[in-house]
């Protein structure tokens, strides 16, 4: 009989999983490894500035595989910057090839002036700032730049100078954050990236709306009538389009309030990237949505609209 019980257990976990990874053609995983892995790590005790251990780096960066800069390579640019949801962090800013950009508190924001020089250069590269732009999500009017010691002009963000971290590899890596209690991501307005302490998907009351989903910031969530939900999760909003309407990051399920659980999970997009869906369907923020409680993005072109906390469309009187 023992047999019999264990044997029927395993049969219900089992059917359990399928119906869920049936339910919108996905598997119902919720945050990448490398993500959970490196969410606040940090590296062996050293200096603040330039912390011991060896580093180990992946080709193409301009380091070496002894962490020393390549003087024939050259310097990686910033690209544009965007932001990413990281789960325990909120939104941290991110350059052209989704590497975490850090802020060290040994700098100065006004006037701006980078501290950090030599070989903590060489374990924190300065990002350059002469093709930096601003992506979805990135106030262009933050980014400036500072001329450091040696000449070369090293991108601001709300004027804390910015840099990667040599052990980074991966995009969404964030290893720096805390290292020597002085290095931290950057969240897109320059400060330090920190989590708001509201939950990655939760449900607020909108007057005009009733009941929607916002994310971790407080920020409305929308989803788009031309992604498909079945027989599995599509997002048809790409480019130009990604730009204006962020995905939402891959949020846990035990990570959310008030919002169905049913068809909670992650998908993976065509480009490779995670995004998070409600009901099955692909959810996004608006970059035109400047504060929690915004809803600028609610009706625009007739496709987009306000998510309820069963995933349906939320729809306006006269819509």
């Amino acid at each position: 009989m023992k047999t019999s019980w264990r044997t029927a257990s395993l049969v219900a976990t089992a059917a359990t999983v399928l119906a869920l990874t049936t339910a919108c053609g996905q598997d119902n995983s919720t945050t990448p490894a490398s993500a959970a892995r490196n969410a606040g790590a940090t590296v062996a005790a050293g200096d603040d500035a330039n912390p011991g251990g060896s580093t180990a780096i992946g080709a193409g960066n301009g380091y070496g595989a002894d962490g020393t800069q390549d003087s024939t390579a050259p310097v990686t640019p910033a690209g544009k910057l965007t932001v990413a949801g990281n789960p325990e962090l909120g939104k941290v800013l991110t350059d052209g090839s989704g590497l975490t950009l850090y802020r060290f508190d040994k700098d100065t924001a006004d006037p701006p002036k980078s501290n950090c020089s030599g070989d903590c250069a060489t374990t924190w590269p300065p990002v350059p700032a002469d093709d930096a732009t601003a992506g979805a999500g990135v106030d262009r009017a933050l980014l400036g730049e500072v001329t450091r010691a040696d000449g070369s002009r090293q991108l601001t963000i709300g004027g804390w100078p910015a840099y990667r971290y040599a052990k980074d590899v991966n995009a969404g890596d964030v290893n720096g954050q805390g290292v020597g209690g002085t290095w931290f991501a950057l969240a897109p307005t320059g400060k330090k990236a920190e989590p708001s302490g509201m939950p990655g998907l939760s449900v607020r009351k909108d007057p005009e709306l009733g009941e929607i989903v916002v994310d971790r910031e407080g920020m409305t969530v929308y989803r788009f009538m031309k992604d498909k939900a079945w027989p599995k999760s599509v997002s048809n909003c790409a480019g130009a389009c990604l730009e204006k309407w962020p995905a939402v990051a891959p949020v846990a399920a035990d990570d959310t309030v008030g919002v169905k659980k049913k068809g909670l999970m992650p998908f993976t997009r065509a480009d490779g990237t995670r995004q998070m869906t409600v009901d099955c369907w692909p959810v996004y923020t608006f970059s035109g949505d400047k504060a929690p409680g915004d809803t600028n993005g609610q009706g625009v072109g007739g496709t987009w609209f306000a998510v309820s906390p069963d995933g349906k469309p939320v729809r306006a009187p006269g819509e």
